[in-house]
C-alpha cells in the first residue's frame, strides 16, 4: 500500500513538473510568436516600397535598421568568420539556458523563459537574414538610444529581473543570517 502511495505520489510530482515546462514553454513560444509577427509586418511594409520611418510619439519612431552585432547594435560587422563565431556563441548561451529552465525551480525560471522567448527571435533572425531586423528608435530630440526590436525588450526585462531577484535574495540572506547569529 505504501508503494502504491510513493507512485502515486511520483506520478503527481512528474505531472507539476511537466505543467511546470509546459507553461514555460508556452511562454518562450508566445513571445518568440509576438516577436516574430512585428518583425514580419515591418518587414512586409519594407518589400512593398513603404518606408518603415513613423513617428508615433515625440520620443519614439519605428525606423527599420538591420543589426549584425549582438544586443543593441554591439560589435555590428559583416557576416564574416567573426559573425558566424557570435551566432555559435549566441547558440551555445541558449543551450546553457535552457538547460537552466530545468535545473531551477524558482521564480528566475519565468525570467530565464522571457530570456529564451526573445533570444530565440533574434537567433532565427541570425541564421535566417545573417542579421536581426531592429526598429524601436527611442529618442529625446536629436540623442538616439540603440534601435532595438521586441525580443530584445524581452530579453532585457529578464535579465534586469534575474539581476533583482539575485540583489533581493542576498539582501534577504544576510538579513536571515544576522537574525539567527
Amino acid at each position: 500500500m505504501t508503494r502504491l502511495r510513493a507512485l502515486c505520489n511520483e506520478e503527481k510530482l512528474y505531472s507539476i513538473k511537466f505543467k511546470n515546462l509546459l507553461n514555460h514553454f508556452i511562454i518562450i513560444i508566445l513571445i518568440f510568436i509576438i516577436d516574430r509577427i512585428s518583425k514580419i509586418y515591418l518587414l512586409n511594409l519594407h518589400e512593398n516600397g513603404i518606408d518603415v520611418d513613423f513617428y508615433i510619439f515625440p520620443f519614439l519612431n519605428i525606423y527599420l535598421a538591420w543589426n549584425t552585432g549582438i544586443g543593441f547594435g554591439l560589435f555590428s560587422t559583416e557576416p564574416n568568420i567573426f559573425y558566424h563565431f557570435l551566432t555559435v556563441l549566441i547558440g551555445i548561451i541558449n543551450l546553457v539556458l535552457i538547460i537552466l529552465l530545468f535545473s531551477l525551480n524558482d521564480i528566475r525560471k519565468y525570467f530565464i523563459s522571457m530570456i529564451l522567448g526573445g533570444a530565440f527571435g533574434n537567433f532565427f533572425d541570425r541564421i535566417y537574414y545573417f542579421a536581426v531586423p531592429d526598429f524601436v528608435d527611442l529618442h529625446i530630440g536629436n540623442f538616439h538610444w540603440f534601435i532595438f526590436n521586441i525580443a530584445d525588450i524581452f530579453i532585457t526585462i529578464g535579465i534586469i529581473c534575474l539581476i533583482l531577484v539575485e540583489i533581493f535574495s542576498k539582501n534577504i540572506n544576510k538579513e536571515h543570517n544576522a537574525k539567527n547569529t
